[in-house]
């Protein structure tokens, strides 16, 4: 894994009190840091979409921006929706 990954994984288990130890991991805990991490990992996929996006619209000002940032908009709520996260 890489190290993004592990910070996730270690900020979740610090919001959700799941230890590697074994303590406090009982099954709702567990449930609780998947969740949590799943969470944080489909948030860094879309601030990763977003850097990506507002790149495309600074090397591309010829293009309207409303629509781009609707789309941006709409593609953030869509992915949000489709792994449940909510905001």
């Amino acid at each position: 894994m890489n190290e993004l990954i592990w910070e996730l994984l270690n900020k979740a288990a610090y919001f959700t009190g799941a230890y590697p130890s074994g303590k406090n991991n009982s099954w709702e805990t567990q449930v609780n840091f998947l969740n949590e991490f799943a969470q944080l990992i489909v948030e860094e996929c879309l601030e990763q979409g977003s850097i990506l996006a507002k790149h495309y619209i600074d090397t591309h000002p010829e293009q309207e921006q409303v629509i781009l940032l609707d789309s941006i908009a709409d593609y953030s709520a869509e992915i949000k929706k489709h792994f449940g996260v909510e905001s």
